[in-house]
């Protein structure tokens, strides 16, 4: 598992983790039904405290990205209601690209970022 953290970063390292992991699902890197590493094996590997990959486990399943199976621990289970991620994006996609209007990006530009990043996930439709 290879998982990348800015320590100098303003950003919270369970929130950097819980993004790795979710980019890694949206890559396939990660699949369905993978079991993620134990929450002490995942921050010996990356050497950070077990409580922060505990909460980054924690946000990950209460966005419906990983169950947590007694046996196998925290397993990749991408269940999250489609009509509710489509309204969440649209309300983060408001803003994103409100800051793109004011700085006179178009919506060419939008759609050619759109595909360009899709194309990172396989192309996916």
């Amino acid at each position: 598992m290879m998982i990348e953290l800015d320590f100098n970063s303003d950003e919270a390292l369970y929130i950097q983790l819980r993004n790795q992991i979710i980019l890694g699902i949206a890559t396939t890197r990660f699949r369905e039904g993978d079991a993620l590493p134990s929450v002490r094996q995942l921050a010996d590997m990356i050497g950070i405290n077990m409580h922060t990959v505990n909460k980054a486990y924690t946000v990950l399943k209460q966005e419906g990205y990983v169950k947590v199976d007694r046996r196998k621990g925290a397993v990749i289970a991408v269940d999250i209601d489609k009509i509710q991620a489509v309204e969440d994006m649209k309300k983060e996609l408001r803003v994103i690209l409100a800051k793109g209007s004011c700085k006179n990006i178009s919506r060419q530009e939008v759609h050619a970022l759109i595909d360009e990043i899709y194309e990172d996930y396989g192309g996916m439709e």
